[in-house]
């Protein structure tokens, strides 16, 4: 079976404008390296929404939120391997995703906060992000929605449509570079923390995007 030829950003936001009018709840999973422009889709996608259907509809609630807290990481003697997979709430996660698919029909609907993660002082902070029951798309994007460990590997069967961010190698290390440098590190060890820790996560990211119903090329 041939691989599907990626749908351009542009394509993809018209894709999930259609997805959000379509009546009932939606919950769109993107996956991707870091560094893909898994966010910055993210929030593409919610203006086009709002901007279509109004505010409040769409909302985005990113997979870092679920990024243990740096104390525990420090406990657990992980600090320096943040970004993977075992520096996430997984069951968390997955939990919260369950609740936002039970959508705007399921009785007693009421809204959901869900946790944010704020760069400026790298850490997750919760009950940040209000999911009203009249939010018809949900956008959540994160490293490891299409992983086939547990219990991650109960997340494609909850989304709605689940996305792969695919993007150049190259560009992909450059934007990780920049935005490491503009949260304090200089070049040597933003680039070091690029390659090779952010690079372990890529691949095992990478391996598993075949299983997206969409790719986008971002």
């Amino acid at each position: 079976m041939s691989t599907p030829e990626p749908l351009s950003a542009d394509q993809a936001v018209a894709r999930a404008v259609a997805l959000a009018g379509a009546g009932g709840r939606s919950v769109l999973g993107i996956a991707g390296a870091p560094g893909a422009g898994k966010s910055t889709l993210a929030r593409r996608v919610v203006t086009a929404v709002t901007e279509q259907l109004g505010p409040g509809v769409a909302v985005q609630v990113p997979m870092d939120g679920f990024h243990l807290a740096n104390a525990a990481l420090d406990a657990l003697g992980r600090h320096d391997r943040k970004g993977a997979i075992d520096t996430f709430d997984a069951a968390g996660y997955v939990a919260l995703v369950r609740r936002l698919v039970g959508g705007p029909d399921a009785e007693g609907a009421e809204t959901i906060w869900a946790p944010d993660f704020d760069r400026r002082v790298d850490e997750p902070v919760a009950g940040s992000i209000a999911v009203p029951p009249e939010t018809v798309l949900v956008v959540s994007e994160g490293n490891y929605l299409l992983d086939q460990s547990a219990p991650w590997r109960e997340l494609p069967g909850q989304f709605t449509e689940t996305w792969a961010c695919v993007v150049d190698d190259d560009v992909r290390i450059d934007r990780l570079v920049g935005r490491h440098m503009r949260h304090g590190r200089d070049h040597e060890s933003a680039r070091a923390w690029a390659v090779q820790v952010d690079g372990v996560n890529a691949a095992r990211v990478t391996a598993d995007l075949h299983r997206a119903s969409v790719l986008v090329r971002t």
